[in-house]
């Protein structure tokens, strides 16, 4: 539905953070577009917390920030929507443990048995050594989750 791929606003006000941009194209394994497919994408506010019961990060929960957005991919596989780019957080995997800056994606193709989920990080993050999840994708694919800035799709003094 419209409006549920921004992230920005919630609760009757506007989220604290960066305000990003995120957009992309689902394409299959031979470099078709997937059109129609639903894409859920959820996130840590900009302190790294997460609007869950189980979060015991003590960074502050923005009432303005659900962390959570969905929309369908267009006929040619587009995709796009707004947010706040997420913090880092510490997760007691290990001494000093913490967690790079990440986008969760499920993607669900064109059945429930193609559901793809994975994670999306921003260049240049100082924790990507000892991030479990991303150091178990093979090193020469690692480069696909993390994004790309792109200035032609900014929106002027805003995103």
């Amino acid at each position: 539905a419209k409006g549920e791929n921004d992230m920005t606003h919630a609760n009757g006000g506007e989220a604290q953070g960066q305000r990003i941009i995120v957009h992309g194209r689902v394409l299959d394994s031979a470099g078709k577009p997937i059109p129609d497919t639903l894409i859920e994408v959820w996130q840590a506010n900009a302190g790294g917390r997460y609007r869950h019961k189980m979060d015991s990060w003590p960074a502050p929960l923005d009432p303005h920030f659900n962390g959570v957005a969905r929309c369908l991919t267009d006929k040619h596989g587009h995709y796009e929507f707004t947010t706040i780019k997420p913090g880092a957080y510490p997760w007691g995997n290990h001494h000093n443990a913490w967690r790079p800056a990440h986008i969760h994606f499920s993607l669900f193709g064109q059945a429930f048995t193609q559901r793809l989920v994975t994670q999306m990080y921003f260049p240049d993050d100082p924790f990507f050594f000892q991030d479990p999840i991303y150091n178990s994708v093979p090193e020469a694919a690692r480069e696909r989750m993390i994004s790309t800035f792109d200035y032609d799709h900014t929106r002027d003094n805003w995103a």
